[in-house]
């Protein structure tokens, strides 16, 4: 049983192959498009999917979608006939609608030498993302939940997993939505682009959540564990927003109304200087969304401890809010639940995954049969074909190459020591290993890397690579080993989705990594999952008693770097000092 599990027309356009049960290939749309969080039909992910595991279309059995049009129909009948919805809003949203129902025709425009003679599976949103988190968790059962803005009508579903399948409990529909609450916050605070909600995450430690009585005016939690939003400070439920999802940067216009002004003050401008009042709303966001999700959870695991008989410790996340990585990291502080899984793509890229699991129970599959322990699903090049990048270039005579050092084919050992050294010292390094990563996290395969130690790092790589906001921090990579030495937390994180706080002894030992709160959004990295990157860090750890590195991924204002071609590129264009590609190493001359 072959299946390709998409997402497709929404933000984070992304493919998956399985085979039997078995994850081959994930990767998202916009590594390949070079537009962040592209949206649209996936065909170069598909693409890739197939070439992974020598396929075409023709050997496809079913090509699963996380949307369903006929879910919810009668709410969405019911909602249009109220009179609260706007003649414009009812057609942008039967056009949506009537996109996601081509899938065929996208297939025969994009792969015209192709013959899918398979099924094509729709799966409701929220089923989707419920699926990607519990399916490929490492837990025989757990509560499940997701939450996000809105999929087929819903903003939130949670339901129990066990034996493999996840009976699904309830929902929260239209227009009561965490993850607009969320976006029309970040809209306000003059942050206006699709997944710019992780600035307002960066932001709120700076202030204090002194417009909390505020946003308890705008969110309004329920007696059922639910919540519903006061629609007079939003207007998605009743004016067309603009939401654009085809072939390019998803486009969303204002979610909320004017009125809102009215409560918080002035809106921000885009480039306005950013104010304590910004701040201080903008924690005042953080912990608005966290209590509303911990009531959500707390009402969760009573009904689910209470079903089963028994306490329930086991928790999966999923959907674009599962991305709340400083939520997360409290879960096991704010509620009952002890262990918590989000896999690497928690967003409506992860969806394609839930997809190809439902489309293969519906087909007679047990389930997903592996745990997802890494996020390395994308793209990968040996050293030959690096080889050849390199000398192409220089043979091209690629302006800035002729003022580097080059080596190739250094022993694994040569590699780690010269890569360590040049961190240690104060060196910005790019670290392109192995298969890309699935998900928005660099987690050591497509990664920039710098000196957890030095106060002036964060400085360094906003000014000579990343050019962005001062206030967003960058995250450390940790060995599995020492986190409980370094953080109040033993978790196991692999994939950078909880912030921690680090003990208060060695938060002047790594500024670099420490957020002003005193946290850190923690990546740990074991020999099993990744050994070349572990055996860097476990290097540097030997020379300095520091077993971590700063990492935050390799790009500049743009998608994460997919090809070898894309890493030197962003290399020659920044002021990074050293670029190491597998078993190669580029290093500016005037940092010899």
């Amino acid at each position: 049983m072959k299946i390709l599990g998409l997402n497709a027309f929404h933000g984070d356009s992304s493919a998956c192959l399985f085979v039997n049960g078995v994850m081959i290939a994930a990767v998202e749309e916009e590594r390949f498009r070079r537009i962040k969080h592209w949206a649209g039909f996936p065909s170069e992910a598909i693409q890739f999917c197939l070439q992974a595991a020598a396929l075409t279309l023709a050997d496809i059995d079913v090509i699963a979608i996380n949307s369903d049009g006929k879910a919810a129909r009668g709410k969405k009948i019911k909602y249009a006939l109220s009179g609260k919805a706007s003649l414009s809003l009812i057609t942008e949203k039967l056009k949506v609608r009537e996109k996601r129902k081509s899938i065929e025709d996208y297939l025969r425009l994009e792969f015209p030498k192709a013959c899918f003679s398979g099924k094509v599976e729709f799966v409701e949103h929220h089923l989707a993302h419920l699926a990607s988190a519990y399916s490929v968790s490492p837990f025989e059962s757990a509560s499940v939940i997701s939450v996000d803005g809105f999929g087929d009508f819903a903003s939130s579903a949670w339901g129990f997993g066990q034996a493999d399948r996840i009976d699904v409990q309830n929902r929260i529909y239209f227009p009561h939505s965490l993850g607009v609450f969320y976006q029309a916050l970040t809209q306000y605070l003059g942050f206006p682009h699709y997944g710019d909600e992780y600035k307002i995450m960066g932001l709120a430690p700076y202030g204090e959540p002194r417009f909390r009585e505020e946003m308890d005016r705008i969110v309004i939690p329920g007696s059922d564990g639910g919540f519903e939003l006061n629609l007079e400070y939003f207007q998605h439920h009743k004016n067309a927003i603009g939401y654009e999802w085809d072939n390019g940067a998803p486009m969303v216009g204002q979610l909320y109304d004017d009125k809102l002004s009215e409560l918080l003050g002035a809106v921000r401008s885009k480039g306005e200087p950013i104010s304590q009042v910004h701040k201080d709303i903008a924690r005042s966001v953080q912990d608005c969304y966290e209590r509303t999700f911990f009531h959500m959870l707390t009402h969760l695991h009573r009904r689910h401890s209470e079903e089963q008989g028994r306490e329930i410790e086991n928790l999966a996340i999923a959907g674009g809010c599962g991305m709340n990585s400083v939520a997360n990291g409290k879960v096991h502080l704010r509620t009952p639940y002890k262990k918590v899984y989000i896999q690497s793509a928690a967003g409506d890229a992860g969806g394609a995954i839930g997809a190809a699991v439902i489309a293969g129970q519906r087909a007679g599959q047990s389930s997903a049969s592996f745990s997802m322990s890494h996020s390395y699903w994308g793209p990968s090049f040996d050293d030959a074909y690096l080889t050849k990048v390199i000398r192409d270039q220089s043979n091209l005579g690629h302006q800035g190459l002729d003022q580097c050092d080059i080596r190739y084919d250094l022993p694994l050992e040569q590699l780690v020591e010269h890569a360590s050294n040049a961190i240690e010292e104060g060196k910005v390094v790019g670290w392109f290993q192995g298969a890309m990563e699935w998900g928005p996290r660099a987690l050591g395969n497509r990664s920039i890397l710098g000196d957890p130690r030095r106060a002036d790092m964060k400085d360094i790589l906003n000014l000579k690579i990343k050019r962005r906001e001062s206030f967003r921090p960058f995250a450390p990579s940790v060995l599995r080993e020492c986190v409980n030495d370094w953080f109040e937390s033993d978790a196991d994180v692999p994939f950078m989705m909880k912030v921690f706080q680090i003990q208060a002894d060695k938060r002047g030992q790594i500024p670099a990594v420490t957020h002003i709160d005193g946290s850190g959004r923690l990546q740990t990295v074991t020999d099993e999952s990744n050994p070349r990157y572990y055996r860097l860090i476990k290097r540097f750890y030997e020379k300095t008693g520091v077993p971590m590195l700063l990492n935050t991924s390799f790009n500049e204002n743009e998608p994460v770097v997919c090809t070898p071609q894309e890493a030197m590129a962003c290399f020659l264009r920044t002021n990074m000092d050293v670029l190491v590609l597998g078993s190669h190493i580029i290093q500016r001359s005037n940092s010899v």
